[in-house]
């Protein structure tokens, strides 16, 4: 079986018009709403880094224009229509799964529960680095993402090859593969999410896609793997570099 990939420069919530199937899984990093502090306490805030060369051109700014208006309610009522409808069978049920800031997880667990994600199980992965660096001599920088599965009423699909799989994660990074966007999530930490909740040969869908890094996540482990992203400059970038020669696992 072909497995299929692609991405659309599209809104997701021009979904119907390509007619792509229903997912087993969702995965989002919805925008954080940093708004112009999206670099503050980075040091890309400045030249090369440093403060004595004076600020860069991301001092100030958003890492992209459409991280100030991102509509949640939108973006749940997709997921409650492109994920598939809870089959009888137990341990089969669909989830999805949503990068946030911590700040924004009440409202993540509100919104899911409005359009039918009535559970929840909260995420964190842990670093080894923080962004934070110009924060270092101030307080407690942040070293941790999180995350938030969300389903309906039946436990989702969970594959744990006999492990027990723990509310945190390592934040494992793999740079071998091209770095796109500024909060691109490793493809590591994307395929440990893949493998556990979707079977080879499951659909699983970006709405908000980015680089890409969980279609090409997806699709080295034999799913089929479907995106939106709107930025073309984003888009373009995501298909020639990340999308490209693609190797396949070939898992059972």
């Amino acid at each position: 079986m072909e497995t299929k990939c692609q991405l659309f420069n599209d809104h997701f919530q021009n979904y119907k018009r390509y007619n792509i199937p229903k997912a087993q899984l969702v995965i989002a990093d919805i925008p954080y709403n940093l708004g112009t502090n999206a670099y503050a306490s980075n040091p890309e805030w400045y030249v090369d880094g440093d403060r004595s060369k004076g600020e860069s051109d991301k001092a100030g700014k958003a890492f992209f224009d459409t991280d100030i208006d991102f509509r949640i309610a939108e973006f749940m009522h997709f997921c409650s229509k492109m994920l598939i409808k809870e089959p009888k069978e137990r341990g089969k049920a669909p989830a999805m799964i949503v990068f946030c800031a911590f700040q924004q997880i009440q409202m993540v667990i509100e919104y899911g529960e409005k359009y039918g994600f009535k559970h929840h199980i909260p995420l964190v992965f842990i670093k080894n680095t923080s962004p934070q660096v110009l924060k270092a001599n101030m307080k407690i920088v942040g070293a941790t993402e999180y995350a938030l599965v969300l389903y309906r009423e039946k436990l989702p699909k969970f594959n744990n090859h006999g492990r027990m799989v723990l509310n945190w994660f390592k934040w494992e990074v793999d740079n071998s593969y091209p770095k796109i966007h500024p909060t691109q999530k490793p493809i590591p930490v994307l395929k440990r999410l893949i493998d556990i909740f979707t079977d080879v040969g499951d659909v699983v869908i970006d709405p908000v896609a980015g680089s890409a890094s969980t279609l090409r996540a997806a699709v080295e482990l034999n799913r089929h793997a479907y995106g939106f992203e709107i930025k073309k400059d984003i888009y373009k970038t995501a298909n020639e570099k990340m999308l490209s020669n693609i190797p396949m696992s070939f898992a059972l």
